[in-house]
């Protein structure tokens, strides 16, 4: 083999060489940032009402792009779904390239009580949402909507408040209804409530989402414009408190 023709092998042998271990560090590269950006998250729901429960929760770590709601804007028909009925499948169901826990508490979460998810966060997936009814309201429900999750381990804590999806009167009465557009609230758990209210109001002027001015309520039982007890079912924002911790 003549000298030129050695030096042309040796050339390709060390571009091929080159390119290889280019290769693999390209992927080792990809495969640590894909491994930083994957979370473990323990996330703990605390309801801090005297007398309102939180209807089945919808917990999820999406991309920048997702929202669950927005203030100031009209509510979705899967959010009213949710605000008006605690039904939340509808939300879930968009989500469909999220990491998410429905229902954590298994139904109801009580007043002064707490439930808990685990998520394993996916490569973009840094941004977490959390939405539950509250009962007895017409369509109120807490409300977190694009935290952004820190990518530094350790635990983190924070109050969310109370949002009124703007899609129903707050007439304050328990009719059973849940459906969209159905008026009145499903139930009053806790066996507290009363009867016979004659309703707060029939309008609603602000159809946005917006933060929720609470139950009025009053204290006959019988009659009366609402059928929620002033003295057990009127909140002052935060309502519930999420405690994060990164893994």
């Amino acid at each position: 083999m003549n000298m030129l023709l050695l030096q042309a092998v040796k050339k390709t042998k060390k571009i091929k060489n080159t390119a290889l271990l280019l290769s693999t560090a390209l992927l080792l590269s990809t495969t640590a940032i894909s491994q930083v950006q994957a979370q473990e998250l323990d996330i703990k729901v605390t309801n801090l009402t005297q007398g309102i429960y939180f209807t089945p929760i919808l917990i999820a770590a999406h991309d920048s792009e997702t929202q669950l709601f927005k203030s100031g804007e009209i509510a979705s028909a899967e959010l009213q779904m949710m605000a008006e009925g605690g039904d939340i499948s509808a939300l879930s169901a968009m989500l469909t390239t999220a990491d998410k826990a429905e229902n954590p508490a298994m139904g109801l979460l009580a007043p002064a009580t707490s439930t808990s998810a685990m998520l394993s966060t996916m490569d973009g997936n840094m941004y977490l949402s959390v939405v539950a009814m509250m009962l007895p309201t017409n369509d109120g429900f807490i409300g977190l909507n694009r935290w952004k999750i820190p990518s530094e381990a350790g635990t983190y804590s924070f109050t969310v408040n109370a949002y009124d999806a703007g899609t129903e009167a707050n007439d304050e009465m328990i009719t059973g209804g849940g459906a969209p557009g159905a008026a009145g609230i499903p139930a009053a758990p806790g066996m507290n409530a009363g009867t016979g209210g004659t309703g707060v109001t029939m309008t609603e002027d602000n159809t946005y989402v917006h933060i929720h001015r609470g139950n009025l309520g009053d204290d006959d039982l019988t009659a009366g414009k609402s059928d929620l007890d002033n003295t057990v079912h009127r909140w002052l924002n935060p309502v519930a408190r999420i405690t994060v911790t990164v893994n």
